[in-house]
């Protein structure tokens, strides 16, 4: 059970990672400032500040995520964001100048008082009332560069306009957040076009877009990685050894007995089980001609006959039923362990991700218009746990194949347009190029709060559906 527990942990965990990633790195790349990178919710049990980021862990497991700048629902930034935006500044200050070797308090409110009253006292901010876009400081000789101020003789470098508007007023007396407080009741100018310039709402809708689709889109580029390294390391591969033949089924009929080895099949050589059943079914019921090999004590015997499959009824990997051709054979179980170059890696990697995503894809399909049960179709984290110590157990191949699975699939339903997930996101962000202006603040308001609502109600149906799977057996 502690097995099933540590790999569903794990794998979990570095799904999220590779999921808010994705959303990390475009909200970098279009200049969104990205306050948290959290794995788990809070409340929060470690933190570390790196740049204007901090990165931290929550003492709720199974989620994660990533508070961008005014990523509130509201039409205008509301005073707490901007208190948190001005404290956020002021850290960023303090982090550059311990970087530079200054010694400040280890509370960070305390450093930021400290640093503040430094700069003042090297007459940075006394008689600062503006700093320029470049980062001059104003009491700067003209023709100066930003490295010619005090500010840069302190901390490395010149304080950007809305760092000097908060260093400035911390300096001239008042706690952070007395200061962040009247600030934020009346902010300056530059502060308040460097909140515009990096909070996510007020961002482009193309920039926007790509931000929240970056999330599901990396959990689908990461399974052909994934892939490609389970091809690279080996794949455990069913050989074509018959196990068991059913009477009264053709392939009895035909003479195939248990410890056969299909050879070939219409003429062609055949290596795995999978090449063997796939030469079966595409056929359309058309006679098949299967050529064995049968050990006869030491001898070996090459055999061949013509078999004629049959129309039956068979249970699908999404819990229905379909017509398939089918001879009456199953494998006997015989593995061995495939590897590839890797280019053969690669190749097998997209071509295997590709086929697992349309397979996902149809299935999802087939419990939303109701043709597969949903109890019979949903596992929720026990049954996630369950799957992953029994792969666990099979080794690095099929820990790996099943964390392919649940990126592809965290990815694909993370798409889906339901409130609070990127899918609902992105359907907002749609009806807000159609419309040329986005959804009422309330229809917004509205739609979330009835994704929650279904989000609860599918976990606790598939924690309920996990427990009655354990009772029943």
């Amino acid at each position: 059970m502690l097995t099933s527990i540590l790999a569903a942990a794990v794998i979990l965990a570095l799904l999220i990672i590779v999921h808010e990633t994705g959303h990390f790195l475009m909200a970098k790349r279009v200049g969104v400032r990205v306050i948290r990178f959290a794995i788990g919710y809070p409340p929060i049990v470690w933190g570390v500040r790196r740049g204007e980021t901090e990165y931290a862990i929550g003492a709720t497991p199974f989620g994660g995520y990533v508070r961008m700048l005014g990523e509130e629902v509201g039409e205008e930034p509301r005073c707490e964001e901007l208190e948190n935006y001005i404290r956020e500044l002021a850290l960023d200050v303090v982090g550059v100048a311990r970087e530079n070797q200054v010694t400040l308090p280890a509370e960070p409110d305390a450093a930021i008082v400290a640093l503040a009253r430094m700069l003042r006292d090297t007459n940075e901010v006394r008689l600062l009332k503006a700093v320029g876009q470049s980062g001059v400081e104003e009491n700067a000789a003209p023709g100066d560069s930003p490295s010619a101020g005090p500010a840069f003789r302190i901390i490395g470098r010149g304080l950007k306009p809305d760092e000097a508007v908060v260093i400035k007023a911390v300096a001239e007396g008042g706690s952070v957040k007395e200061v962040a407080t009247a600030l934020a009741a009346n902010p300056p100018a530059a502060l308040m076009e460097s909140f515009q310039a990096r909070a996510f709402p007020t961002q482009s809708l193309a920039r926007r877009f790509a931000i929240v689709l970056a999330g599901p889109l990396f959990n689908i580029l990461f399974a052909p990685i994934l892939m490609t390294i389970v091809f690279l390391w080996g794949v455990p591969t069913l050989e074509p050894v018959v196990g068991k033949v059913s009477e009264k089924m053709p392939a009895y009929a035909a003479g195939l007995r248990p410890g056969d080895r299909i050879v070939a099949v219409n003429g062609q050589a055949t290596d795995t089980w999978a090449a063997f059943s796939s030469a079966v079914k595409r056929g359309n019921g058309s006679v098949v001609h299967v050529e064995i090999d049968r050990q006869d004590g030491g001898a070996v015997t090459h055999l061949s006959t013509f078999i004629s499959p049959k129309l039956q009824e068979e249970p699908t990997i999404y819990g229905t039923k379909a017509a398939t051709w089918i001879i009456g054979v199953m494998p006997r179980g015989d593995q061995r362990i495939e590897r590839y170059g890797p280019v053969g890696a690669v190749g097998h990697a997209l071509e295997s991700t590709v086929t697992m995503t349309g397979t996902l894809v149809f299935g999802i399909w087939e419990i939303v218009r109701g043709a597969t049960p949903m109890r019979q179709a949903l596992g929720g984290p026990i049954m996630i746990a369950q799957m992953a110590g029994q792969e666990a157990h099979q080794g690095l191949a099929a820990v790996l194949m099943f964390t392919v699975m649940l990126s592809l699939e965290l990815g694909i339903i993370n798409l889906l347009p339901v409130p609070l997930l990127d899918g609902g996101h992105l359907f907002f962000f749609a009806c807000e190029g159609i419309r040329g202006e986005p959804l009422k603040l309330r229809h917004r308001e509205i739609a979330l709060q009835l994704g929650l609502f279904l989000l609860v109600a599918l976990m606790a149906f598939v924690i309920f559906n996990d427990i009655s799977r354990i009772v029943q057996g």
